[in-house]
């Protein structure tokens, strides 16, 4: 009796240990994005719902805006212009192109990332299109807008004093479904 009641336990053990590694699976993605956000750890940015007018600061940085495709997405997408050059705290509108040169309407979906990783956590984005999907008409192409600014707290940060580039890449990418995926889309670009 005792041995059949330790194998239930055990049971119920291993049980209860796949179900939570089962849900750690499924919310790894959005807590890595969640964390990612608010660190900038990997050069991710920080998105805020409106801009701060602060102090704008005597230094300079060069943006420099670059743009990929995955192979599977038939679409032409590059920035408008190569680089901006703007003062720590000044907000700045850029915009990047897309045009669909399939035969038939696509939906691609566009993730970002900045460089060097570490300046990520100070290069705020109050407007973007990353990670919604958008849908283009063969040979229609649209302009997308990302506003930003480099956060004036960069300057008190010791390891970015010698920091006089950056640059935004962002990298489209033929959306898989709507649903679940265009949910946690959504979410994420809060």
């Amino acid at each position: 009796m005792a041995a059949k009641r330790r194998n239930t336990w055990t049971a119920y053990a291993v049980t209860a240990v796949l179900a939570l590694m089962l849900g750690a699976s499924y919310a790894a993605v959005p807590l890595y994005e969640l964390f990612c956000q608010v660190t900038g750890f990997g050069g991710t940015t920080s998105r805020v719902a409106a801009f701060k007018q602060g102090p704008i600061g005597k230094r300079t940085v060069t943006v420099s805006f670059d743009s990929n495709i995955s192979g599977d997405l038939p679409w032409t997408f590059e920035p408008v212009q190569r680089k901006v050059q703007l003062k720590i705290g000044q907000q700045t509108l850029v915009l990047y192109q897309a045009r669909n040169d399939g035969k038939e309407a696509t939906t691609g979906v566009a993730t970002f990332n900045v460089t060097p990783h570490k300046a990520g956590a100070y290069f705020d984005k109050i407007e973007c299109f990353c990670f919604t999907e958008q849908t283009l008409k063969p040979g229609e192409s649209v302009d997308m807008p990302v506003v930003f600014y480099i956060d004036p707290a960069i300057t008190k940060d010791r390891n970015l004093d010698d920091l006089s580039d950056i640059v935004l890449s962002y990298t489209f990418f033929r959306a898989k479904q709507s649903g679940p995926d265009r949910r946690q889309a959504n979410l994420l670009n809060r």
